[in-house]
């Protein structure tokens, strides 16, 4: 260990932008197992480990940096995925320059952070090829059942650790595959879809039920979901996009973010896509436009380009220090020939029949807000058009109406819409928990996958205590 100052940061070699902007390949290669090696042992082994601090699942990320530099990969495996069900996933779509890596003792020392997302990527992934990741195995019965509306992170983690608590376990999501944003959200480039798929495999191999193209209020009541199961976990996410307020938003060739990923995606899958086919949701050709710094914009970005688009540029309407996406995210971007207007914002979309044209001010930071980030204000000298044949509105995600929508008007959300929970992560209705982006807002799929295993373990003590309860009155 310790060779970070012999051996220099070495991510995967990417491949050529010219080359991978025609595909929704990802985009880096595997190291080869030297090299992990070698970057595995840059790390310092340091006494505070401010990598696994700052990972929302605590992971051990030293000690298995430890065996990876040492060869003992499968050791390497098994630690990984001790305290994460999707280790893989998270080396790939993790934002690791705020995370793990960002927070690096090496990276404060100007050598350069350890790749810790590569290395964790490269241990799984050998894990799947060498045969060491094992069914899931469910504990002893319980005798109870636990439904999880969403089949996203959270609501994937939450199932996977029921089902080793030995209880019947059922997924219910709207889409007519399981994932969530993992599946439809997320692009082919940052994430293969069969990486998802075997993931998801392996839950049902172990048990779990799925049941997919179920509406909750539509094909049964939140109410009549109650019925079926001894506990429910809402980890539905949240899908409403925030609104842009901006005149001419309602032309044609306006598009939401999520509408136009889900179609992309579901192409990549062979999936006929109406919308697509007609153009409505395709950038071939097209100057197009996206709105909006975080990573959804950068996924919008990347896809368009991909299908071909004749420009890209992303509208942000601070600096490129100040935008919320991740900066490698940006880099990618800019070298498959996005253009980033930092500072801009849409003022108005013009056109007679459909978009046409977009009308974009120049802004300036001003004062700091509430939490420290300087808040942008419109300069008043500067405005210009760019052409728009498409633009995609990417500002980032609210909760739906989940009371409305699952026709239970007592369950109970805060003032931002998300659900209530108390510190046993149970809602206002008895039995009924939740985690994940429905509880947090929009957050990262790291998160997720914290709040599903937490909510899980509410869950479990709850009907452990439920069932010891029933037998004394018995």
């Amino acid at each position: 260990m310790l060779s970070f100052v012999t051996h220099e940061q070495q991510f995967p070699e990417k491949r050529d932008a010219g080359a991978r902007a025609h595909d929704f390949t990802e985009i880096a290669a595997r190291y080869t197992p030297g090299t992990a090696a070698e970057q595995a042992s840059r790390c310092s082994q340091c006494g505070v480990p401010y990598c696994s601090v700052h990972c929302p699942l605590h992971n051990h990320i030293p000690d298995w940096l430890k065996l990876a530099a040492e060869g003992r990969l499968e050791e390497a495996y098994q630690l990984s995925n001790a305290t994460s069900t999707m280790p893989e996933i998270c080396g790939r779509i993790c934002p690791q320059d705020r995370l793990c890596e960002g927070n690096c003792v090496i990276e404060f020392s100007g050598h350069g952070a350890v790749t810790i997302g590569s290395v964790e990527k490269y241990i799984t992934d050998s894990a799947w090829d060498n045969g060491w990741v094992e069914p899931l195995v469910p504990g002893r019965a319980t005798g109870q059942s636990v439904g999880v509306i969403g089949a996203g992170p959270a609501g994937l983690a939450a199932a996977e650790y029921l089902r080793v608590a030995g209880h019947d376990v059922t997924v219910y999501d709207r889409h007519d595959r399981a994932g969530g944003l993992l599946t439809y959200g997320i692009p082919g480039f940052k994430l293969e879809k069969q990486v998802v798929m075997r993931r998801i495999a392996r839950l049902e191999a172990g048990g779990i039920v799925f049941r997919l193209g179920f509406a909750v209020g539509c094909d049964a009541t939140l109410d009549a979901l109650r019925g079926r199961h001894d506990a429910l976990v809402i980890a539905t996410g949240v899908y409403a996009p925030r609104a842009l307020a901006t005149p001419g938003d309602d032309l044609p060739g306006v598009v939401e973010a999520l509408d136009y990923l889900i179609a992309s995606n579901r192409v990549g899958f062979g999936d006929i896509v109406p919308a697509y086919d007609d153009g409505t949701l395709n950038a071939l050709n097209k100057n197009v436009i996206v709105v909006g710094g975080g990573d959804t914009a950068m996924d919008c970005v990347r896809t368009a380009v991909r299908q071909g688009a004749a420009s890209v540029r992303c509208l942000y309407r601070r600096d490129r220090a100040n935008m919320p996406g991740s900066q490698r995210e940006v880099t990618n971007s800019e070298e498959e020939g996005v253009v980033f207007e930092w500072l801009s914002a849409p003022e108005r979309f013009l056109g007679a029949v459909r978009i046409e044209r977009v009308a974009v001010r120049g802004m300036r930071l001003g004062a700091p807000d509430r939490g420290g980030r300087r808040t942008p204000e419109a300069d008043r000298d500067s405005l210009r058009e760019l052409p728009a044949d498409m633009v995609v509105k990417a500002l980032g995600f609210d909760p739906e109406d989940v009371p409305t929508l699952f026709g239970a008007p007592d369950l109970a959300i805060t003032r931002w819409g998300t659900l209530r929970v108390d510190e046993r992560m149970m809602t206002s209705l008895d039995g009924v928990f939740a985690g994940g982006d429905i509880v947090r807002g929009a957050s990262l799929v790291v998160w997720g996958i914290r709040d599903g295993m937490d909510v899980a373990g509410h869950i479990n003590a709850w009907l452990t205590a439920k069932a010891a309860s029933e037998r004394r009155a018995a």
